[in-house]
């Protein structure tokens, strides 16, 4: 019988393969790339009342920029094809100085086409971010995979969080023009990653190659559909509380500084369901945190409705935590259901997921400018409650084998 270093010899690993338990330095230097990224295109929500005031464009009209920048969303399935094959970790470190450069250059932008423009580059590197990035994230997890996911949507909460209020802040001391400085913060992020990421593997060893894209469509499909369903009545929920609620609480009577900030308060309480949310349904189930954050997030948005002033604020921290603590779970259960194509699997759910968020958010605020933003706001509340019964269609439990 050979030796075990026979066999070793004769067989070797695969350089990039990653070790089958909890990378904690890689995973925290990943979530961190993904927390600056997702603070500069955090800056777009707080300056839709200055774009709305000075170019004189509709409510759908603001909502649109959120589409220009999340249309590229679609790239991602190609993207995560070509990432279950080759490195594309170059693409998640320089996506932060790309999307620093074009957010910071939105003050300067003369016209809505060139806006639109900025947005759509945006876009694209946001895309490329989001499709690999949580798969890196993923493989360096091990068994630990919602704990992993948690990790990596801590670090978007984060940057959520931190957008509106690195803004406003700028805006008080920089002025709309003088926002381009911001963009030094994005590069020296790409440099830093490009240090620690250095040699950092790619793929998980106990995975092969992947099957062929069309097989692996075919697979997702009995997952995908139920999961599309309730995407949809989230995402409209989401576009109230994350595109539209500075903008509701500013034309209520609110500074557009307290705007900005009640955003974060709900952003990062979401940094808080987003990190117990992945673990918790690594041990109850993922099927248990949807259901419940499902439930719970309408209930809380009709109180926050009925009250007014500060009573609102803690109601956006358990909104934040309700809303935002899914995320995780649901690409875990995506992630973990198709191991041989991780990366086309979370590509596929990311564009779907922004897909669905762009059309929501444009309905969103097509239904503010019809029938008033409190009105929206009701109607955002009694949507998610229509999913529940979908959850019972998703997976109990997703414990597929790599192997």
């Amino acid at each position: 019988m050979p030796s075990t270093n026979a066999i070793v010899e004769n067989q070797p690993a695969p350089p990039t393969a990653a070790p089958d338990h909890f990378q904690t330095v890689p995973v925290l230097t990943l979530s961190a790339g993904h927390a600056v990224h997702d603070t500069y295109s955090a800056f777009l929500a707080t300056l839709l009342p200055l774009f709305i005031k000075n170019l004189g464009i509709s409510t759908t009209q603001a909502g649109l920029l959120s589409v220009f920048m999340q249309g590229p969303s679609l790239l991602q399935p190609f993207i995560g094809h070509l990432a279950d094959r080759v490195n594309l970790r170059p693409l998640f470190i320089l996506a932060p100085t790309v999307t620093a450069m074009m957010m910071s250059l939105l003050g300067l932008a003369p016209s809505y086409g060139f806006m639109a423009l900025f947005l759509v580059v945006v876009g694209i590197s946001s895309a490329s971010l989001h499709a690999v990035g949580p798969v890196l994230a993923g493989n360096l997890s091990g068994k630990n995979l919602g704990r992993g996911m948690g990790f990596w949507m801590v670090g978007g909460e984060m940057g959520r969080t931190l957008g509106p209020l690195v803004i406003v802040s700028a805006l008080q001391v920089l002025t709309l023009r003088g926002t381009p400085w911001l963009m030094v913060g994005g590069m020296l992020t790409s440099l830093l990653l490009y240090r620690l990421l250095s040699g950092t593997p790619v793929r998980p060893a106990s995975v092969g190659q992947g099957l062929p894209w069309r097989q692996a469509l075919r697979a997702m499909m009995p997952l995908l559909a139920p999961l599309a369903g309730i995407l949809t009545v989230r995402a409209f929920m989401m576009s109230a509380l994350t595109t539209y609620l500075p903008t509701f609480l500013n034309q209520n009577g609110a500074a557009l500084w307290l705007a900005g900030v009640s955003l974060s308060l709900l952003e990062g309480a979401g940094v808080v369901g987003a990190m117990m949310g992945g673990s918790i349904s690594d041990r109850l189930g993922r099927r248990v945190v949807i259901f419940v954050s499902l439930l719970v997030t309408p209930l809380l948005m009709f109180v926050f409705l009925a009250v007014n002033g500060w009573l609102q604020f803690p109601l956006l921290l358990l909104m934040g935590f309700s809303a935002l603590s899914t995320t995780p779970v649901v690409m875990a259960m995506v992630q973990e259901s198709f191991p041989q194509n991780r990366a086309l699997a979370n590509g596929v759910y990311m564009a779907l997921g922004f897909t669905i968020r762009a059309l929501m958010i444009v309905a969103w605020g097509a239904l503010g400018d019809w029938m008033g933003l409190h009105t929206a706001f009701i109607a955002s509340a009694v949507v998610p409650l229509l999913g529940l019964p979908l959850v019972f269609l998703l997976p109990i439990r997703n414990r597929v084998s790599a192997r």
